[in-house]
């Protein structure tokens, strides 16, 4: 693998080595590459700098190898995790390295029961959705409202989080005659945020009229409002689509979730993640490590929060970044910013708590009757995850009791007695069970050890099952 010496050439000279070693890597024809870039044709040049992808399940003994070659540009390496979690593949291993003008990672990746990824439609869905510019986001706004889609109409919402809010929230759009047919809700740090698509009980498709979405913005930021008026909630219209998650981690940044509100006690401390940066002067780097509790979709919300803060990965193991302009992490406000919000993006997905799995026939009115019983039962929703398949309500619920402390068992058995033994069922630990290799510890290092050496000779392990 070629160092970072070979990233700082002049541009011609690095156009035409990334052309060779494409062409090498990748079975291109050949094309004259000795003449300068007078020589090579535009298409020549597009077909060569795409995003390149190779899928090998030979070169690992128990995980399916993914190489990536592209471009190198600002949001890239998020990209490419955003369509292997999308995918509910696990990422058990991976090499970054984005110096210069060229973007290079390969991952080791299995699917959630840790076998290698042998289905042909995924295969073919992970080179597609990489090859083509469908994986590039579209331009992120910062607004949170309503958005409308021909199928349904996307609303976004952020408040304070307090017990009930999400059980009255449903029931305002039940009394609207509106259908929630899919929807992620988060909570972290006394903050709730949350993305729900719904439709016209009539129709079933988008809600067109001004004064309907009008009167739901209305009646939503006055459910939201609540008596708190220390910080605002947030309701307005939204001026662009962009993946769930992502909006989500977005819209609590804005809402500036990673600033606490109050003093943790010892056992939260111990159990949350710790951040480091340390400098690596001679390179201009800010280094990140991180240790956290093992779970799908780490890396993607780490790298998620740094993409959004505007600043580069350019190696792993660690994360070694510097902002957009350039610039390392200039001030000691700044690096404990970077903590914070790194620390914040692991836990919003992370709320510990009772999963419970709903499967019924799906009705306007059901969310407001299942979160209405969940309030009675003295329970606060951590999470949801909500979608409809086919006619059928497939929704995930996170729950404790509003004191923090763990659902009691009989509870649950309250729970589903009321809603339903067959419907309401406690969910499995969604984690592949560990090899027993790998079951010494479930905390790790996200990113590997801590430097040793800041040398990018070689790509190097990421221990992460992100």
């Amino acid at each position: 693998m070629r160092s970072s010496v070979a990233l700082e050439m002049d541009d011609d000279d690095f156009v035409l080595n990334r052309l060779e070693l494409v062409f090498k890597d990748f079975n291109v024809d050949p094309l004259d590459c000795k003449g300068g870039l007078g020589f090579l044709d535009f298409k020549a040049i597009s077909i060569a700098f795409r995003c390149r992808v190779v899928i090998d399940n030979d070169a690992c003994d128990n995980a399916t190898v993914i190489r990536v070659h592209s471009v190198n540009k600002h949001g890239i390496l998020l990209e490419v995790v955003q369509v292997l979690t999308d995918l509910n593949l696990i990422i058990t291993k991976g090499y970054i390295s984005s110096d210069g003008s060229w973007f290079m990672n390969v991952f080791n990746v299995t699917d959630r029961d840790g076998n290698k990824v042998r289905d042909k439609k995924i295969i073919s869905c992970i080179q597609t959705s990489l090859e083509s510019d469908a994986c590039f986001f579209p331009t992120l706004g910062n607004s949170v409202g309503i958005m409308s889609s021909e199928e349904n109409t996307s609303i976004e919402l952020t408040g304070t989080d307090r017990p009930g809010l999400l059980s009255e929230i449903f029931a305002v759009l039940a009394d609207l005659n509106c259908n929630v047919v899919k929807g992620e809700v988060w909570t972290h740090n006394s903050r709730a945020a949350a993305v729900v698509h719904v439709t016209d009980e009539s129709t079933m498709s988008a809600i067109e009229d001004p004064q309907r979405l009008s009167t739901i913005k209305k009646l939503l930021s006055n459910v939201l409002k609540g008596d708190n008026t220390s910080r605002t909630a947030k309701m307005m219209v939204s001026t662009g689509l962009t993946h769930t998650e992502r909006r989500l981690h977005q819209m609590m940044f804005d809402d500036r979730d990673y600033e606490k509100v109050h003093a943790t006690g010892e056992g939260d401390e111990k159990s949350r993640p710790q951040v480091a940066i340390m400098d690596c002067s001679e390179k201009d780097y800010a280094i990140i490590i991180l240790r956290s509790k093992d779970r799908p979709k780490l890396l993607f919300d780490t790298v998620c929060t740094l993409t959004d803060m505007q600043y580069v990965v350019f190696h792993g193991t660690e994360y070694y970044i510097r902002h957009v302009d350039g610039l390392p992490i200039r001030s000691e406000a700044e690096r404990q910013r970077v903590i914070q919000c790194l620390e914040a993006a692991i836990e919003r997905r992370a709320s510990e708590g009772l999963e419970l799995e709903l499967r019924t026939e799906d009705r306007v009115g059901l969310l407001s009757d299942i979160t209405r019983i969940f309030r009675e039962n003295g329970l606060c929703i951590r999470r949801a995850d909500i979608s409809t398949i086919e006619g059928k309500a497939v929704d995930t619920f996170c729950l404790s009791e509003m004191s923090g402390n763990p659902v009691e068992g009989k509870t649950i058995d309250s729970l589903r007695k009321q809603i339903g033994q067959t419907i309401l069922k406690v969910k499995q630990n969604p984690l592949p069970p560990p090899k027993p290799s790998e079951a010494v510890s479930t905390t790790g290092f996200l990113l590997g050890n801590f430097l040793k050496v800041c040398s990018f000779q070689n790509f190097r392990l990421i221990k992460s099952s992100s």
